[in-house]
């Protein structure tokens, strides 16, 4: 199978501090991800005034007074501090990405020279934004959390109809709780999406731990977003449902070793490093007892033991009957002529 893309969403998680935030790519460098990725936006663009938080976002920020807006805007990176990032990026040899949730930020990250635009779970029904993402850029991640099967392929229409091959999509399974509880994960919906609708899938996962995205590769996900974070206790809406830096190396440790246990051929054979065992594990017709030349191998005097380097227990129907051609020791292999 190809290589599994792991996204390392470092999302809000610095809090608006640069400093934090270059924290955060050291963080997905040693883990060993392939992409650190950020969240892009303007906010006044994003939300009104008058928009409220979501009850996780309240429960996290231990702030139920505080608007969205004010909430995003303590969140929000500039445009100089995009650039920098993108540059400790580089020199840490590390693929930089961000998720644009507005119009303004999608033509931005092009102009940072992102090639893949990342489709966040809330703007799946914003049309404008879809056919703008749709004229930029030419290889799409589509985020699915609290959307029907029908939104998914609304969204996926726009795409497909401004001349984006399948091939260069992939849609994500989501769900938009932070953090998800395991009875709403759904895993099966990723396979009803790629059964549906042909294209690549992932999972974007919320939930805490690291059991479910590894079990998303399992089950075929070609891609894998994780939420992380240098500290759970720290502020901000999205710390509770991130993984702390040993939970994430953990995750791509594991996910590596699945991407090896399921990429084989399919065609079941003893493996190359198993072959050597067959003569230990299995057993060969031997003596039971002692038998002199003459006598038949009957169920009295022969049985089957370790090591299987003589006749296989498979030709126990052959052997008995017949008649020994020489003497037997009790455990000494069985030998007839045929």
């Amino acid at each position: 199978m190809n290589k599994v893309i792991i996204i390392a969403e470092a999302g809000v998680n610095h809090n608006g501090d640069i400093e934090l935030a270059k924290k955060l790519i050291d963080v997905a460098v040693e883990a060993g991800v392939d992409y650190v990725k950020f969240q892009t936006f303007k906010s006044e663009s994003l939300v009104s005034k008058f928009a409220k938080k979501a009850s996780y976002q309240i429960e996290n920020t231990k702030d139920a007074a505080e608007s969205q807006l004010q909430m995003l805007k303590k969140l929000e990176l500039s445009n100089t501090q995009h650039f920098e990032l993108v540059k400790y990026c580089n020199n840490k040899n590390i693929s930089f990405f961000s998720t644009a949730f507005d119009l303004e930020s999608l033509s931005f990250l092009k102009e940072l020279g992102l090639n893949i635009v990342k489709i966040p779970s809330g703007e799946i029904t914003n049309l404008p934004y879809l056919r703008k993402a749709a004229a930029l850029f030419k290889e799409v991640i589509i985020s699915t959390g609290m959307s029907s099967m029908v939104e998914i392929e609304e969204a996926l229409n726009v795409f497909l109809q401004a001349g984006i091959l399948k091939n260069d999509i992939t849609i994500l399974h989501c769900n938009t709780e932070y953090p998800t509880p395991m009875s709403d994960v759904n895993l099966n919906a990723m396979l009803a999406i790629q059964k549906m609708f042909g294209v690549k899938v992932g999972y974007s996962d919320h939930t805490m731990g690291i059991e479910v995205p590894i079990a998303a590769v399992a089950l075929g996900g070609t891609m894998i977003e994780k939420h992380f974070t240098l500290d759970r206790s720290l502020p901000g809406p999205d710390q509770l449902a991130s993984l702390e830096p040993d939970e994430l190396k953990n995750m791509v440790y594991s996910i590596r070793n699945i991407e090896k246990a399921i990429g084989g051929t399919g065609i079941k054979e003893p493996s190359e490093s198993e072959i050597k065992n067959i003569s230990i594990a299995r057993k060969s017709i031997v003596a039971k007892t002692s038998i002199q030349k003459g006598d038949r191998f009957t169920e009295f005097n022969i049985t089957t033991k370790r090591p299987g380097i003589g006749l296989s227990p498979m030709k126990w129907d052959e052997v008995i009957g017949k008649v020994a051609c020489q003497d037997f020791d009790e455990d000494e292999l069985i030998k007839f002529g045929l």
